[in-house]
């Protein structure tokens, strides 16, 4: 009964001894401190992490509509549609083909040489 007296009364801190006391107290908020800021971390970096994830969902959905408006656009048949409302008509003709043939490159020794 007499212990628990002297601790309501906090002798404990004011003994002989008390700096050992003192020093393990302020260890004790020190360590309290360092875990609530770690917290507070740990949280800040959570809602940054779920704030990205969410940005990262909205730019795949952009990224998938604009794909499939960029793919609508390069179909033959809406091309041939803006080229019609311009006054252009596709070609009944099929494209031919032209080939160039280059002339075979002398090397040096045929470059000096020239008969």
């Amino acid at each position: 009964m007499g212990q628990i007296y002297n601790i309501l009364k906090a002798k404990f801190l004011v003994d002989d001894n008390s700096l050992k006391n003192w020093i393990f107290i302020i260890f004790l908020m020190l360590l309290a401190m360092l875990m609530i800021s770690n917290n507070h971390w740990y949280e800040q970096k959570i809602f940054t992490i779920s704030k990205l994830e969410n940005e990262i969902k909205v730019l795949k959905a952009t990224y998938v509509e604009t794909k499939s408006e960029v793919m609508q656009r390069r179909m033959e048949s809406t091309i041939t549609k803006q080229m019609i409302e311009n006054g252009i008509k596709p070609a009944t003709v099929p494209p031919i083909k032209i080939k160039v043939i280059k002339p075979k490159e002398k090397n040096l020794i045929e470059k000096i040489w020239q008969p």
